[in-house]
């Protein structure tokens, strides 16, 4: 594996279209090129931001750089979900299936719960999806998750267990939540995934690839987040640092983070680092490198 010469880290969101003034909650973008880091970039939409994407894969492959773009949100769900859902196990069905059933429009006006809904009348009794604006609709989306029983499919993956995520991809609302930017996160990944020479860590073939795609937690840098922000947007100071840590990790460390897998990986995915938050920590306090 050749060294990544550019960082992305992406934070994405479900949210509606954010104003025209830099802000949190927003879609943020973190980069680091040639160990530099760049000024975070503030996109107010998921388009802008996918328009932001595609313009940097082709920018970094015309300048032959290769790229590590990695993003804040679930690349796969518990295994057995896509089965259940696609009837096969291939994470790359269930992103199809997902994307041929989201909307997305430009002021951020989206049909997650509807979706979510949907796929929750797959399985019986309530859930696997919970957590929603109000208690009245999307009435086959349990506001809280009190009565559901994960026993189709488990209810977190073998990573977030291992990086101690706050979060299930199944829960839609109450901070901290992740399910809603799976659901408007995978139909870009979907279509970025299509470009030429963009490979999926960890489901494809990717070690000689020119753009890799990747999941990641900014949870795992959460202490140097936290002492690094001291004003300023939280989303932005996390992308910078985020990007930062990756670029300072060895290259042949983060070979074997992204090599060292457990087979529920190819189903679920993996999040980068996960089991190793102290090294990458580490990176971004800018103290010792990752062994």
């Amino acid at each position: 594996m050749t060294a990544f010469d550019t960082l992305l880290v992406a934070d994405w969101s479900a949210g509606k279209r954010r104003p025209a003034r830099p802000s949190k909650d927003a879609i943020w973008l973190g980069v680091v090129r040639n160990g530099v880091a760049q000024d975070p970039i503030y996109c107010r939409a998921r388009q802008e931001a996918e328009a932001q994407i595609t313009a940097l894969i082709d920018a970094e492959r015309a300048a032959g750089r290769r790229m590590l773009a990695t993003f804040d949100f679930p690349f796969g769900y518990p295994r057995g979900f896509a089965r259940h859902l696609t009837g096969c196990d291939d994470p790359f069905a269930l992103w199809d299936w997902i994307s041929a059933r989201i909307t997305d429009a430009p002021d951020g006006t989206n049909n997650r719960y509807d979706v979510a809904e949907t796929m929750n009348a797959q399985f019986d009794g309530p859930g696997p999806f919970w957590g929603k604006p109000n208690q009245t609709d999307w009435p086959g989306v349990p506001y809280r998750k009190t009565g559901i029983n994960y026993d189709a499919v488990p209810e977190r993956r073998v990573c977030d267990l291992a990086a101690k995520a706050s979060s299930s991809c199944f829960q839609l609302a109450f901070p901290p939540t992740v399910g809603g930017q799976i659901l408007m996160g995978l139909p870009t990944l979907n279509r970025l995934r299509a470009r030429p020479g963009v490979a999926v860590w960890p489901f494809q073939a990717w070690q000689d690839a020119p753009v890799v795609l990747a999941e990641i937690w900014p949870g795992l840098i959460e202490p140097a987040v936290k002492a690094a922000q001291t004003d300023g947007i939280r989303d932005a100071v996390q992308v910078r640092l985020l990007a930062t840590a990756l670029s300072r990790v060895p290259a042949a460390t983060l070979r074997r983070w992204m090599t060292d897998l457990p087979s529920a990986a190819r189903e679920e995915a993996w999040i980068l680092g996960a089991g190793h938050a102290a090294d990458l920590l580490a990176c971004a306090e800018d103290t010792d490198a990752a062994a």
